[in-house]
């Protein structure tokens, strides 16, 4: 059984990430928190309650966390629309649940520390709220099981050209979480989520198999629409379910060591991830993170179209 918390800005990939943990039985779903990112956090935290009712999980509480950067003004884009769900947030329903009155960094230590085993959690938004988690309970590090992390890009970015969305909206806490701490991470950049890109067949798949597949997948045309526009790209980019398909199936992206390094200045890399890929002898700087660069693309895929046709 995977214990996971998932710390969240959904965000149409985030809808999918969160139906694909919310009812596998494999998964210990302990809660959902939300961060400001896609868009501001009363629309993160409001799509994360009714996505999870979507998927028959109004019983996993969401936890409102950090609605800004820590130290930068709000940063945001339109590839996820003005409800941050494609325009089709207001259709897919109204969660009767109520979010739960602790802060998110609060529900997590609550969460860790009555975990019996370690939790896996699972960051696929800016990194604000873990950030300000292990730097205010560093205690709380030992029943962390690891990080799994979707964010930065190695080799460029999608909201800028060297800048991953994620840690450009929070740099200082993408550093504080990926290079001063030292909790055992697996970052799922850009580098494999855009090899692991899926079409109208795929998504024709989720669509005809059941309700939630399709109303996540009424979700997905102006996204598409932006990445199209964007990045030449006619394809549905799933990013932060690569994420949770590893934490829920360990290994399933092949991983590399690599130190890395964010650019927290406010010139034109700002929220650039470097990675060191020399592999010299020479020891590093800092602590080295697993970083997934590869997969079995079909096999990915096939294992996030079969979770989601066959779990509802």
């Amino acid at each position: 059984m995977r214990r996971l918390i998932i710390d969240t800005d959904p965000g149409v990939d985030d809808a999918f990430a969160i139906a694909l943990a919310a009812r596998h039985p494999d998964v210990d779903l302990l809660g959902v928190t939300t961060v400001a990112g896609n868009i501001g956090i009363e629309h993160t935290t409001r799509n994360a309650l009714n996505i999870l009712s979507l998927c028959g999980r109004e019983d996993v509480p969401v936890a409102v966390g950090a609605d800004k950067a820590l130290c930068r003004p709000p940063r945001t884009d339109d590839a996820h629309g003005n409800d941050g769900l494609g325009g089709h947030g207001y259709n897919i329903g109204t969660s009767s649940a109520s979010v739960d009155p602790r802060d998110a960094v609060t529900f997590m230590v609550d969460q860790l520390s009555a975990a019996t085993e370690p939790v896996t959690i699972v960051p696929i938004g800016p990194l604000t709220n873990i950030a300000l988690l292990l730097a205010a309970h560093p205690g709380i590090k030992s029943k962390i099981d690891r990080l799994v992390i979707m964010g930065g890009g190695i080799s460029g970015g999608n909201i800028t050209s060297t800048a991953e969305f994620n840690v450009w909206v929070d740099p200082e806490a993408a550093r504080r979480v990926l290079v001063v701490e030292d909790v055992p991470v697996t970052l799922v950049p850009l580098d494999i989520t855009m090899k692991c890109a899926v079409g109208d067949e795929w998504l024709s798949a989720v669509s005809s198999a059941n309700a939630v597949g399709r109303e996540l997948a009424a979700m997905t045309p102006h996204y598409r629409e932006f990445y199209r526009q964007e990045v030449g790209r006619d394809d549905f980019i799933m990013h932060d379910a690569i994420a949770v398909a590893e934490a829920i199936r360990p290994g399933i992206l092949k991983t590399t060591p690599l130190e890395l390094e964010i650019d927290c200045t406010d010139g034109p890399g700002s929220g650039a991830t470097f990675a060191d890929l020399r592999n010299g002898l020479k020891p590093p700087a800092h602590r080295l993170v697993d970083v997934a660069l590869d997969a079995d693309a079909d096999e990915l895929r096939a294992f996030v179209r079969d979770e989601l046709t066959s779990r509802y």
